[in-house]
């Protein structure tokens, strides 16, 4: 069990049997009563924020929380299926539990699976970029070069991103695993 003093930014503390991390933490000692933390809470199953505050003698709980690098092995047509490189044992992951992860998913690409209480409620790339062919887009119109402008792409997996105006189909991108965004071009050859 957590105390409310032992709360700091990037904890992990369980709420009514729910995983929680704190994102933001703000430390209130008004003039008249007890202290306070304030704290803005990230569910780590729903990913939706809320805030909380805590008086000094609350008891907060520490969730059952695992940690494990796998490897991305193959679809079998309904789950996507990681192997742990150690135990050999494997995971069997639905398009829901991954989310927008599922598009960014290479074979042999690590990723790290965060368990609570056995089940996984998270998945975060090791190398938090990965390099994908724009398979679909629009030719770049010559003349418009004003600054920021982009089109929509789409890459292999079906994935659509924003792209500068000079990406044409063919080309080879880096995309941001934990936003989505393009970042840069990447010349194959």
């Amino acid at each position: 069990m957590y105390t409310a003093s032992d709360l700091r930014k990037g904890l992990k503390i369980e709420l009514d049997g729910v995983p929680f991390e704190i994102t933001e933490y703000n430390f209130v000692k008004p003039g008249k009563g007890q202290a306070m933390y304030k704290c803005r809470i990230k569910n780590l199953i729903t990913q939706t924020t809320q805030d909380r505050t805590f008086r000094e003698v609350d008891q907060i709980g520490k969730p059952d929380l695992e940690q494990r690098t796998v490897r991305y092995s193959y679809h079998d047509g309904h789950n996507h299926v990681f192997s742990d490189p150690k135990t050999f044992e494997e995971f069997a992951l639905s398009d829901e539990t991954l989310g927008d992860a599922r598009y960014f998913l290479v074979d042999d690409v690590e990723v790290s699976l965060l368990f609570h209480n056995g089940r996984v409620i998270g998945v975060e790339f090791v190398k938090p970029f990965v390099e994908k062919q724009i398979v679909e887009t629009e030719p770049g119109v010559r003349g418009d070069t004003a600054t920021n402008v982009t089109k929509p792409a789409k890459i292999d997996s079906g994935y659509e991103l924003r792209v500068p105006l000079f990406i044409n189909q063919g080309d080879w991108v880096r995309i941001d695993t934990r936003t989505g965004e393009y970042t840069d071009r990447v010349s194959k050859g």
